[in-house]
């Protein structure tokens, strides 16, 4: 989720050169309406048009499917010497998505969990492709790497309710194939895609068919998250938020064993919100992973990272009856790596 203020500048400003020309010619209008009728009139126009490219415009600072190289420049798991099938899933709204499964190969992939991973609002799944290689090397599990609709190689269209969609095809396709354990599906979602996991689990059609959940510094809310990085938009009202991705308000609807992953270096969603959604949660099995030194997109090369995992998902499968485990907080240096 995280870019550089000269790439998201480039991006709104590129995308939204046609919003430009209809502003210009909106104004025109109300100036002529202002002139020869009504300035009340005009008044009113003007601010309609004023929300409308507001609205309109909002996708363009969270959804960003060409940061980096070419959308459709995907790297392939096979780089990194893991087993994959390149699989292509149909969304209930005709929506075809692109995605990697990533399968420990024979009779293993059959018996150890599978992860969905959503990633964050930035890029394409080939640039989560060296955390997938410490879930599969580390953890022994299976990933499903799924990329958003308007992301990638998928069609589409980006948007709040769209992303919703995609989560739970990812979810109800896993559960069309017969080589892995239906028992042990675990989501997980890194920045926006917290956001998604979060919902999905809240759905108690969905939440009751799930093993864990792990979700890795995300947000509480788009309007909170907002008025944090952009201070004036406090002002703004919560109606004339496009996209709210409000999981403050979802979290509590979680029963799931949930692992809430928070590097608390992370200068683009503060720490806090972790705590907050952590706090918030009615699951049984719940826990907070804080790990000092990591970033908002390089907490996974901490070293302990896998660890705290897989010591989780350990006790989500071992212990017996409901149970909180205690806030885990490692101190260590992170590991020094060229990705």
């Amino acid at each position: 989720m995280m870019m550089s203020f000269k790439q998201l500048f480039t991006n709104v400003v590129f995308s939204s050169t046609s919003l430009l020309y209809i502003a210009a010619a909106s104004a025109l209008s109300c100036f002529i309406i202002f002139y020869f009728v009504s300035g009340i009139l005009a008044f009113l126009i003007l601010c309609s048009i004023i929300f409308a490219l507001f609205y309109s415009i909002q996708d363009n600072f969270l959804f960003f499917p060409d940061i980096g190289l070419h959308r459709s420049h995907i790297q392939v798991p096979s780089i990194y010497n893991l087993p994959y099938e390149t699989v292509y899933i149909k969304t209930r709204d005709k929506i075809t998505l692109h995605a990697y499964f990533i399968r420990h190969p024979e009779q293993k992939g059959d018996s150890v969990p599978t992860i969905i991973f959503f990633h964050g609002n930035a890029g394409n799944i080939g640039g989560r492709l060296i955390n997938c290689v410490g879930i599969y090397n580390n953890l022994q599990c299976n990933v499903l790497l799924v990329e958003y609709r308007g992301y990638g190689l998928s069609t589409g269209t980006p948007s709040e309710k769209g992303l919703y969609v995609d989560g739970r095809a990812a979810v109800d396709y896993l559960f069309t194939r017969h080589d892995l354990d239906h028992s042990q599906i675990i989501l997980f979602g890194r920045s926006l895609g917290g956001a998604i996991v979060i919902d999905i689990a809240a759905d108690t059609n969905y939440g009751s068919k799930l093993c864990a959940c792990i979700v890795e510094n995300t947000f509480t809310s788009i309007p909170q998250i907002a008025r944090h990085l952009i201070h004036f938009t406090k002002y703004i009202p919560l109606i004339c938020h496009k996209n709210k991705f409000t999981s403050i308000d979802k979290i509590e609807k979680v029963t799931t064993p949930i692992l809430f992953i928070s590097g608390l270096n992370d200068t683009l969603v503060p720490p806090s919100m972790m705590s907050a959604l952590h706090s918030l949660c009615k699951s049984s099995r719940k826990q907070l992973f804080q790990l000092s030194g990591g970033g908002h997109m390089d907490t996974f090369l901490i070293s302990g990272y896998y660890q705290g995992i897989a010591q989780f998902l350990t006790e989500c499968k071992e212990l017996k009856g409901p149970q909180q485990t205690q806030h885990c907080r490692l101190n260590l240096w992170p590991i020094i790596e060229e990705v």
